[in-house]
């Protein structure tokens, strides 16, 4: 078996799809690991905001948490019914686009990839951080650390659908089973208490006020904990990895993830404010994360402490996988439409869409480098997308359920109808709230994908256009063409290409260019090993034209020889035969100075629309 084989699984035939498929149980920790791991991360993020309002500041998070989860499962309902509506897959990118224009999908595709992009970014550095916050002394190892993640991700990613699931199931079920063991304990331990429990570790004292409780500040920390929502649309774009009943088993884990993702929230923000928990200053000594403290006063630190921390650490990490599972099934849509790239379409040896992980790796690597791998760094960049995504994916069921018309679709279009307005309030909010801290980045580099979409359909519309035949076959002028063939020395070479262009042409050209000590001077050996025994077969001898070259150019003096031929031969087609070294090692390859790949490049891009180029390959043997 090949390193390649190893490391990535052996090829996968196109009849094996069906195999990758995954059901409710693989599903969750494939499309829910972003949802579910934002528990970790959006009330931290919130709670981070308030520091300066002290104890008020933990009183506020139950209520915000009640309005995040309440705006949450709008979000569910719509993205439920878009499940059924458009069960190919595409989430709000499709539905945009089909009841709101190309534009207003585009925009939503805009919003989701950049997002997927986040995702990944935040997620490692999440995961990362809370390894640092139980570890200090890997605090300087940060973004290498980070960058092996997401080279680890990867890997399994590029492996296939199927195996990355089964890859993180394990992190994702233990990371429930423990927070859920915790909050019932810690639920628990309240009930038998009457409100009043008293912690096994005690918690960081909350700082003094330093700021007053305002309308402004509340709204700020409700659009950090808004990110506790990036991720829920995961399943609706990713319908299509799903086996049969397919709409079914997208249903059943599009509710498993929001069922306990809403749980997740409501019981840290109820249990944070009973202990009296709040956020500690991040990247500061003395750190610790908002699920670190409630485990110590719930559990304590002993062993389960340590199974918890891992699992929360592990689910931060892999909570990429969601983004690597979604992000090439959009760019694979999008693709199909003409907006991306067409090689984003096309499955890889393993049946994924290996350019859109590949892209997609690259991309959250460059920000993590920009940003150093700090999670603090990179939250005022998320949620915008999401949150504009969801608007727009609810925009359009409203559009779509007034085309359908009934009871139903108005009981429906109601429900979408509330869904867009709170989410677009919400993304007023955001943006208003985040647009000095980083925001204003997204709204940059969204219009700029918009721009690169249409850049990229209107190639496509171009090349369409331009190679288009609506004639049937054209058999006039069938003339051979003029075959132009650049030859070093005489080797075997030199011999097949010659074969192949007699097989081609009566007008052959052999062309040398003469670089002195680099050539072989042909003309002492061509009348006995090429003219003589062509004639002898009653065939025209190839031309030997010699080019001196004083400058020790090789390329120039050929390519003015081959526009003098088609000046002297305005109709006809010149066919250029190449012959080229094959090695059957790759490094091999360093030996040899590649002439024939830059000689093929050259004459691709300024030959023009009458000369052929044509490799001769000559094998080596092992």
């Amino acid at each position: 078996m090949s390193l390649i084989d190893q490391l990535f699984g052996r090829p996968l035939a196109s009849h094996e799809e069906g195999m990758q498929r995954v059901g409710v149980g693989m599903g969750i920790p494939l499309l829910g690991l972003d949802a579910l791991a934002s528990a970790a991360y959006g009330p931290e993020a919130a709670l981070t905001l308030l520091i300066p309002l002290g104890a008020q500041g933990v009183a506020a998070i139950g209520p915000l948490s009640a309005v995040i989860i309440g705006l949450l499962l709008l979000v569910y309902l719509s993205y439920r019914q878009t499940i059924d509506a458009y069960p190919t897959g595409g989430g709000s990118y499709t539905v945009a686009r089909e009841n709101l224009g190309t534009y207003a999908g585009l925009l939503a595709a805009a919003a989701l990839l950049l997002d997927y992009v986040l995702v990944v970014a935040v997620g490692i550095s999440a995961g990362i951080g809370a390894l640092v916050s139980a570890v200090p002394s890997l605090q300087p190892f940060t973004l290498p650390l980070c960058l092996g993640t997401l080279a680890l991700i990867t890997i399994i990613n590029l492996r296939g659908v199927r195996e990355s699931g089964l890859a993180f199931m394990v992190p994702t079920y233990l990371f429930i089973g423990c927070l859920f063991v915790v909050l019932v304990i810690g639920l628990g331990k309240v009930l038998l208490s009457g409100g009043q429990p008293s912690p096994v570790v005690t918690p960081p004292a909350l700082p003094p006020a330093t700021a007053t409780m305002s309308f402004w500040l509340l709204l700020h920390a409700f659009s950090s904990g808004c990110t506790a929502m990036t991720g829920v649309e995961a399943v609706s774009n990713g319908v299509t990895a799903f086996r049969a009943p397919t709409t079914r088993n997208a249903r059943r884990t599009l509710t498993a993830i929001i069922a306990i993702l809403a749980l997740l929230l409501a019981g840290i923000a109820y249990l944070a404010q009973v202990y009296g928990i709040g956020a500690t200053a991040p990247g500061q000594s003395g750190y610790e994360s908002v699920l670190s403290q409630l485990i110590g006063v719930i559990v304590g630190k002993g062993p389960f402490y340590g199974v918890c921390i891992a699992a929360i650490l592990a689910v931060l990490a892999l909570s990429a996988n969601t983004s690597f599972a979604d992000f090439p099934r959009l760019c694979r849509i999008i693709a199909h439409d003409d907006f991306l790239p067409h090689a984003f379409a096309s499955r890889g040896r393993r049946l994924v869409f290996s350019a859109g992980i590949l892209v997609l790796a690259a991309l959250a690597g460059l920000l993590l480098i920009i940003f150093g791998g700090i999670t603090d760094r990179l939250i005022p960049l998320f949620a915008v997308g999401a949150f504009l995504a969801f608007t727009l994916s609810q925009a359009g069921m409203v559009a779509h359920w007034r085309k359908i018309g009934g009871r139903a679709a108005t009981r429906n279009l109601l429900v979408n109808g509330v869904g867009a307005a709170a989410t677009a309030v919400t993304l007023v909010v955001v943006l208003v709230e985040k647009y000095r801290a980083g925001a204003w980045l997204t709204l940059t580099i969204i219009p700029l994908l918009l721009v690169i979409f249409l850049k990229v359909q209107q190639h496509y519309t171009r090349v369409r256009t331009e190679t288009a035949c609506l004639r049937p076959l054209d058999l006039t002028d069938l003339q051979p063409p003029l075959v132009v063939v650049p030859v070093r020395r005489w080797d075997l070479l030199t011999h097949k290409a010659l074969r192949f262009a007699l097989k081609l042409s009566s007008e052959v050209y052999a062309v040398q260019v003469g670089v002195p000590e680099q050539t072989d001077d042909l003309r002492a050996h061509w009348e006995a090993f090429v003219a003589q025994p062509v004639r002898q077969a009653g065939l025209l001898p190839p031309t030997l034209v010699t080019l001196e070259s004083p400058y020790r150019q090789l390329f120039s003096p050929l390519l003015t020889y081959i526009e003098e031929l088609k000046r002297q031969h305005p109709g006809h087609q010149i066919a250029v035969i190449i012959p080229e070294l094959v090695e059957h090692r790759w490094y091999h390859y360093l030996l040899h100075n590649q002439r024939a790949e830059v000689l093929k490049a050259l004459l691709l891009l300024r030959g023009g629309p009458r000369i052929v180029v044509i490799n001769v390959p000559w094998y080596l043997h092992a």
